[in-house]
């Protein structure tokens, strides 16, 4: 299990979180669109941009741990969690992960003052918001069923409810 969760990882989060934003720093530091704000501005982006990565972070590592520990899978479609996981950060929002991973984007972009991380962030965010509810959440109704639809009607996909929700059917 550890094995399929570090191979998880290692595809997916870190080229998304890594190796593309290396890339796009090899790429687009010389550029005339590298800086987003003027300088005056840097240390309050740069301090914004610390803060999401900070925030964003640890969401990401404990929703990785949960889908593990609570859902018996792990991140990536081809091994993805067997239990639905309705529990910490799930309570709250339905997609705490790719919003770990936004905010981690969105402070890149803010911290580097880069343009190329910007639209690399809006890109990742546009790619989710089509692909969770035409793909994934279809893919979970029929795994999981009526307490996924339950779930669904309780918990938002984005927005963050300030109290947490406790599913009937959770163990």
């Amino acid at each position: 299990m550890l094995l399929h969760q570090l191979a998880a990882v290692l595809i997916l989060p870190f080229n998304v979180l890594l190796v593309i934003p290396g890339l796009l720093f090899l790429q687009c530091r010389n550029k005339p669109s590298w800086g987003l704000f003027p300088a005056s501005a840097r240390s309050v982006t740069r301090a914004l941009g610390g803060l999401l990565i900070l925030a964003g972070l640890p969401l990401l590592l404990w929703t990785i741990r949960d889908f593990g520990r609570i859902g018996q899978g792990s991140l990536a479609p081809w091994d993805p969690p067997k239990k639905l996981v309705v529990r910490g950060p799930y309570r709250h929002v339905r997609n705490p992960m790719i919003s770990a991973v936004m905010a981690i984007l969105f402070g890149q972009a803010l911290l580097l003052n880069s343009l190329c991380h910007l639209a690399w962030a809006a890109l990742f965010s546009l790619g989710n918001a089509l692909y969770i509810p035409r793909s994934e959440e279809p893919g979970l109704e029929k795994r999981f069923g009526a307490d996924y639809r339950r779930y669904k009607q309780n918990v938002r996909r984005w927005q963050p409810r300030l109290e947490p929700w406790y599913a009937p059917f959770a163990k």
